[in-house]
């Protein structure tokens, strides 16, 4: 709901950015549902606005395909759809393959043994009831495996493309049946990049977001 959400304030940005902001990562989150109304008034009294900076926002929004104008309805939060799921996946799957193979040439001790620390800080998140904090921490999990490519133009497209799969990542983690299967396929990551063995990395990758994907979809279409 509308109510769950802040104007997330940044003194660099004018207004309309901000505004556009705080909405986009209100629809990412999951904060604002799909197929939520998007009503200006509404919106503009929540965040101490006026309706200039969220109509804007809600046309910027349009664009990226976050948000569809339905004829008198008005703007709604667009539905998580199979096409959307699988062109971005299909994308984190490639990243993430050529991410887990420079890692396992480039990882220090140091970074080996952060992410057995972020993996057991994700696998602590589970036992409560933040799905938020849940997909923060494997977020942080994937990103120090990005860190350990030292590849930096890597790094800034998948970090590009987070944003994109939190979303999915959300939606995901809801499920409390897939907490045990994940914490086991951060380990079998974690265990390849230990060995430094690229085949065992690729494969417990690709495995573990194809699964992913997998269950998404399978949830989209008992909705349907």
């Amino acid at each position: 709901m509308v109510e769950n959400f802040q104007l997330q304030m940044n003194e660099y940005l004018p207004l309309r950015d901000v505004v556009f902001q705080t909405l986009r990562q209100a629809i990412l989150r999951g904060e604002l549902k799909p197929g939520e109304r998007l009503m200006e008034i509404h919106l503009a009294q929540k965040l101490g606005v006026s309706r200039t900076p969220v109509r804007e926002a809600i046309r910027k929004l349009e664009l990226e395909g976050l948000v569809l104008m339905i004829p008198r309805k008005g703007a709604v939060v667009a539905e998580i759809t199979i096409s959307d799921l699988e062109d971005v996946l299909e994308v984190r799957m490639a990243l993430e393959e050529l991410a887990v193979k420079h890692a396992c040439r480039q990882i220090t001790p140091e970074q080996l043994s952060q992410l057995y620390i972020l993996a057991e800080e994700f696998r602590q998140t589970l036992y409560g009831d933040d799905v938020g904090a849940c997909a923060q921490a494997d977020m942080k999990f994937h990103e120090a495996i990005y860190a350990a490519t030292g590849n930096g133009r890597l790094v800034q497209i998948l970090n590009n493309l987070r944003e994109q799969m939190y979303r999915y990542r959300m939606e995901y983690l809801k499920d409390r049946q897939s907490h045990s299967l994940l914490v086991k396929e951060h380990e079998e990551i974690l265990h390849a990049l230990e060995q430094r063995d690229e085949k065992k990395a690729l494969e417990a990758i690709s495995c573990h977001i194809e699964r992913q994907k997998n269950h998404i979809i399978d949830t989209i279409n008992a909705k349907e």
